[in-house]
């Protein structure tokens, strides 16, 4: 794709991108939902909320709060299961030409393989499976899978049988996040998707309790932004081979240059498309914009130039 004469063609591992910005993970919805406000088709790609191998209810109400510069949410992955969402979402989500790429979770290494395996004869249009590490971890060994390295390699082993290159979702909440990146680069992760939101609790100045029904929840927005730019630096400094989705309070196009300059190949606007469904286009354009001002006619020449 050519915007102000820039190309912003990317790839993530064997991934090709017409556009180095996609949704997140988790605020663009399970299918169409963001159809009526610009072309699903031209972005980089559309990542489902995290679909389990089952139905889930997810979290008790209140689930969102506002923070300064973003929010707070507990939603607790409330999901159709990924044999609904093939049956009744996702070929409506195809038929806009989206590239789409189906973040996974669930609550046991056994969970994660039966999504996965659930995902084997998907479209082809489904591109990459995002695994979502940042669950809470009920095997007995630690609060969430992607603060335990081993743990986290076991479920990117377990989910091959989805038979396309897996990007595995990190969590800012740890010292060991490279330590993490590296064992799930070795277990057969393409990519790593850097980072999932920062664990927070906020009150609520009436009650004087929780504002979330859950309690605490995940912080994200652009408070959170330079945190996950330093940790995508790292982990690239780290492991410069292993390409990087940036994703962390991208509400700008240089916001997504900051990500690309840590080390990122792409970036994804989550938080932002709230507050602008169309956020994601315009965070392309001002990117293209920015580049286009530098006099750099590819956006995979960004890093290159400094």
């Amino acid at each position: 794709m050519i915007v102000d004469g820039v190309d912003l063609a990317v790839r993530v591992g064997s991934v090709e991108l017409a556009a180095p910005v996609m949704t997140a993970s988790g605020t663009a919805g399970y299918g169409t939902e963001f159809a009526s406000f610009f072309d699903l088709s031209t972005i980089g790609a559309v990542v489902t909320k995290s679909i389990a191998a089952f139905e889930w209810a997810g979290n008790p109400a209140p689930r969102v709060h506002p923070t300064p510069q973003g929010m707070i949410n507990a939603v607790g992955l409330q999901g159709p299961g990924i044999e609904s969402w093939l049956a009744h979402q996702l070929p409506k989500l195809l038929d806009t030409g989206a590239t789409v790429v189906c973040s996974i979770w669930g609550r046991s290494v056994d969970d994660y393989r039966r999504a996965a395996d659930a995902l084997a004869d998907a479209p082809g249009g489904v591109a990459a499976v995002e695994v979502n590490l940042s669950c809470p971890n009920l095997e007995g060994r630690g609060s969430i899978f992607a603060h335990d390295a081993e743990l986290s390699a076991d479920v990117v082993a377990a989910t091959a049988g989805c038979g396309r290159p897996r990007w595995a979702k990190l969590s800012p909440n740890t010292d060991r996040i490279v330590d993490v990146a590296a064992a799930v680069a070795d277990a057969g992760a393409e990519a790593v998707t850097v980072a999932n939101t920062l664990l927070g609790l906020v009150f609520d100045p009436e009650t004087w309790r929780p504002a979330l029904g859950n309690g605490g929840g995940g912080l994200s927005g652009r408070a959170v932004h330079p945190v996950a730019v330093r940790a995508v630096h790292d982990v690239h400094q780290a492991l410069p081979e292993l390409p990087i989705v940036g994703v962390g309070g991208v509400a700008s196009g240089w916001d997504a240059i900051e990500f690309l300059l840590a080390g990122a190949s792409a970036v994804q606007v989550g938080t932002a498309s709230f507050a602008d469904p169309r956020a994601c286009v315009r965070v392309r354009d001002e990117l293209a914009a920015i580049v286009a001002e530098r006099g750099i006619h590819r956006v995979i020449d960004v890093r290159a130039v400094v």
